[in-house]
């Protein structure tokens, strides 16, 4: 790739990166799946299972989440063509918002393109210059984006270390506006955060508690109502983010909490203003994802079947999957050479996984990011197991069981 001859210094610095990634004998990431019919793909021309999918629920081809963006491309096109404020909003999207809303028992909710605006815009407008953000430093990039632009200084605490929480809480000026922001599930770790522990901590210093439960919705909880429902807090989380491309079967994300913050947030969030809207079809496979969510608990059922069987094959297998308690399964090498070498034999068997190495995760917990979803057969996780037996040797690791 040239640069056509341009030797501005951003040019050149681009320019000397790519080589470097040109001059790489593999290239782990930005695979083309030319088909792909749930967690069975077709790369290459060669059949492969998904094994990294955050499909949890396997409602993407579902005849009535089908049905509804269809309907809903016919009724109302491919897209309002405009931001919510100015001349974007249509009833799906107030449909939508409202039912989500009642779903996961919040006053009120506002629907985004994607996942990581209604992260960001969960932050970048509710603090300013003076407050204090205080996150999780596993927190997806989303929420970091949203802590960055709003100008809050940013504390961080061990991950997942309510103890450590509480000792930097009792630090603080008990007189600043304080944020509390958290992952509901971690999507490397496929830790759930201590809810508990934390909305405890935050009643007693008076802070705000965000929380990103893209991992969570259609997860955990009643029906799927995710993390918060979990863990018996919903009403004490002020805003609950999310994405609609996991559990949810579409594209897009949303924000839900008291009605006066979201509406503050729909006068005050660039990521709002400035944003197109969420188009007819996304908007319409979410709510009909929604509706079968809570109609059709056997997809959910199926899921934590599908995990507890992969989580007891790890487990035979001796492998580290960071003790995750949700279907974002880790195997954790530590060492990137290794890393790799044990995903490109899990690819050559046929296994589609995501390859996770620093600074992407912690130092030393160089991993292959696994998630199981309803769709997988007990007979591909089987396969799955004996692929991943194969590489570990060919790469020299040798687990404990």
């Amino acid at each position: 790739m040239m640069f056509s001859g341009n030797r501005k210094p951003i040019y050149k610095r681009c320019q000397a990166d790519t080589n470097t990634r040109l001059r790489l004998k593999y290239a782990p990431f930005y695979r083309v799946v030319d088909a792909a019919d749930g967690v069975n793909l077709t790369v290459d021309g060669r059949p492969m299972v998904m094994m990294s999918s955050n499909e949890y629920l396997g409602l993407i081809r579902h005849p009535r989440v089908v049905a509804a963006a269809k309907l809903a491309l016919d009724k109302w096109g491919t897209s309002a063509c405009g931001s919510r404020l100015a001349n974007g909003t249509r009833a799906y999207h107030i449909e939508l918002e409202e039912a989500l809303a009642a779903f996961l028992g919040k006053e009120a909710c506002h629907v985004f393109a994607a996942g990581y605006l209604a992260c960001m815009a969960s932050l970048s407008s509710l603090i300013c210059r003076g407050d204090v953000l205080i996150v999780d430093p596993s927190i997806h990039s989303s929420l970091w984006d949203g802590a960055l632009l709003s100008g809050a200084k940013i504390e961080r605490f061990d991950h997942n270390d309510m103890a450590a929480l509480a000792r930097l809480l009792e630090q603080l000026d008990p007189r600043q506006a304080k944020v509390i922001a958290v992952d509901g599930v971690y999507s490397m770790e496929g830790h759930i955060a201590g809810l508990p522990q934390l909305a405890d901590l935050a009643d007693k210093h008076q802070a705000v508690v965000v929380v990103d439960d893209a991992h969570g919705l259609g997860v955990l909880g009643r029906n799927g109502r995710g993390v918060c429902d979990h863990c018996g807090v919903t009403d004490r989380v002020e805003l609950i983010a999310g994405s609609f491309s996991k559990s949810l079967a579409s594209t897009g994300g949303f924000v839900a909490g008291d009605r006066a913050l979201i509406e503050y947030l729909r006068s005050s969030s660039r990521q709002i203003i400035f944003s197109a809207a969420l188009s007819p079809s996304q908007a319409a496979a979410a709510r009909a994802a929604l509706e079968v969510m809570q109609s059709e608990p056997e997809h959910h059922d199926r899921l934590w079947a599908n995990y507890r069987h992969l989580r007891a094959i790890l487990d035979q297998i001796g492998v580290d999957s960071w003790n995750s308690p949700t279907p974002a399964l880790p195997i954790v090498i530590g060492d990137k050479e290794k890393c790799y070498r044990i995903w490109r034999s899990l690819w050559d068997d046929g296994f589609f996984t995501v390859m996770s190495i620093a600074p992407g995760v912690p130092v030393g917990k160089d991993m292959i990011r696994c998630a199981v979803s309803a769709l997988h057969t007990a007979d591909q996780l089987n396969r799955f197991g004996e692929a991943l037996t194969r590489a570990l040797q060919r790469a020299g690791v040798r687990p404990k069981p």
